[in-house]
Formats: C-alpha cells, structure tokens, sequence
C-alpha cells in the first residue's frame, strides 16, 4: 500500500478498504499476477481458446448448454492485465494468433516482452462507439474469417462480453453508459443487485450464443474460460465490504474461479509455428490508453 492509496482510501472508504483487502491477499507483496492460477500455455492442451471477459465460473456452469465438459480453473488475476503478464511473459507464441476485443495485450505487449506470431485487436476497426465495447457478433465473424486465413495456427479469440457495457435489454434499459462498473453503480440508486445480474447474464446468453456459432465452424479442441470474474455485490475477506467490479490483487473466488469448458470435438489442428508477422496491435499507445479508460480501467 502507498501514498496514492492512501489519498484514494480518504476520498472514497469503500476503496480504502477494499485497498486492505488486497492487501491480505497479496500479503503485502508486489505481485504481477497471481502466481498460483493456471497457466493456459505450459500447463493446458487446446487448439482454440475463447476467452469471455469477466465471466464467473457459477454464472457459466448455470447458462452454458453446448456439449462439452466442464472443469474449474484458477485465474493469474482478478482483472485483465494481471491475466495478461500472468500467462503471456517472457513466450514466444509463435503458432498462435490472437484475435482481441481486450486491448490489454496490446498495451503490455513490449513490457512483459511477449510475441505471437499475429495480434489482432479489434479495438481499431471494429470499436462500436455506442456501446464503448466490441460487439460480440463482430468478433466472431472476424475470427471466422481469420480462422480461414490461419487454419495451421492455435486461435485465442477474447470476446469482450459479459464485461460491461450491458448490451442486453436491461442493459439498455437501466444502465448508463460509464466508465467502469462502479461509476455505472454511483449515477443510480435504482439498480438492484438483482437488476445487475440481470444484465450480466444476458450480456453471458447473447455471448456464448455467438461463441457457439464460432466453436461450430473451428477444426481442433475448443476451449472457453475466461479471463477472470466479477463481482457483483459479494461481501470480500477478511474486511467484509460489498464490492462490485473486478481488481488486480484481490484474489477471492468469484474473481479468480474460471470456466475451463472442453467442446465436443471429433479432430485435431497440424500446428505449425512461424515468425510473427506485422503486430496490428502495434497501434498509438495513446489511443490504446485512452480505449481502456473508457472501459473503466486506470492506466
């Protein structure tokens, strides 16, 4: 904990609390990630990995209905960036290529001194300035087309979805467009903790719906999980403070409990690496930064 901590504790006690309990969790050490989660190179097998941001393991195993197996993994991290420096750091990926809603790879791809052979963030091109987000439909039909161009290479394709912004009907009903869930929360006193999870699973229903028709034209293994949790009005440990969103450092389960879901699948993928090939992520890093706030996220 430091002084920037400490100053955001004065203004906001909810947050200075919350900074203790991150505290405990990460027993007052600076950790990058969360060093006791799953690894998805080193330690799983699968041709084509589909992430869905912010996706809790209860919430899947309730609303998943694809033929498959599920399992439970831990996450590197209780937001994205942790994610990302927890599993990405120090590889040469080179018979992957990563298809991106979550500009997070982009932003600490020469930092954690990671390669792919082709990142694809759908952040440039494809940003739905409506929503502030990727729309899960765009990203399935640009990793189907990408799926064609690579069908020697493993996939990740990382939807944006359950995230926020809630683009189902209560979603667009109820909630304010902002900067984070928590500033979502603070421009109403109508919404619910039932009205949230509402929206959150609608936003999880509308997304497996495009996963499942990408996972059904994808040769290979398939496997969802997710990058991390949320919570969603859950009482953390051992300051037990209602919390909303998702944060680095706070490791409890429904933040770092994961879906590990094996499709059904009948073949698999001849996977072949290559040098890496022009980074489309490779973009201003302003930009990039500025992307992320609007999502919420500190830089």
């Amino acid at each position: 904990m430091n002084i920037e901590d400490i100053k955001k504790g004065v203004k906001d006690p909810t947050a200075a609390l919350r900074e203790v309990n991150k505290f405990y969790h990460t027993r007052g050490r600076q950790h990058s990630y969360y060093p006791h989660g799953t690894d998805i190179f080193a330690h799983e097998d699968w041709d084509n990995l589909i992430i869905l941001d912010a996706c809790r393991y209860d919430a899947f195993k309730d609303q998943i209905t694809m033929d498959g197996t599920l399992e439970k993994r831990t996450s590197r991290g209780g937001m994205s960036p942790e994610f990302v420096r927890g599993n990405f750091s120090n590889k040469r990926l080179y018979d992957v290529v990563y298809i991106s809603a979550n500009e997070w790879f982009a932003q600490l791809q020469n930092e954690i001194n990671a390669e792919v052979h082709q990142f694809v963030n759908l952040q440039i091109d494809h940003l739905d300035l409506a929503d502030v987000s990727v729309r899960p439909e765009t990203v399935t039909e640009q990793a189907l087309r990408i799926a064609e161009d690579y069908p020697d290479k493993r996939l990740i394709v990382h939807y944006m979805q359950p995230h926020q912004p809630y683009i189902g009907p209560t979603g667009q009903e109820h909630f304010e467009l902002s900067p984070g869930l928590i500033e979502t929360l603070r421009k109403s006193d109508e919404i619910t903790d039932e009205l949230l999870w509402r929206a959150y699973r609608e936003n999880l229903d509308i997304v497996l719906n495009y996963a499942e028709e990408l996972i059904s034209e994808l040769t290979g293994k398939t496997v969802i999980t997710s990058d991390h949790g949320e919570l969603l009005g859950e009482c953390v440990f051992p300051i037990p403070v209602k919390t909303y969103g998702h944060f680095d450092g706070l490791y409890v389960d429904e933040l770092i409990d994961v879906p590990w879901f094996v499709c059904d699948y009948s073949e698999r993928k001849t996977v072949r690496p290559e040098a890496p090939v022009t980074d489309e992520g490779n973009v201003n890093a302003d930009a990039v930064e500025d992307r992320l706030r609007q999502l919420g996220y500190k830089i």
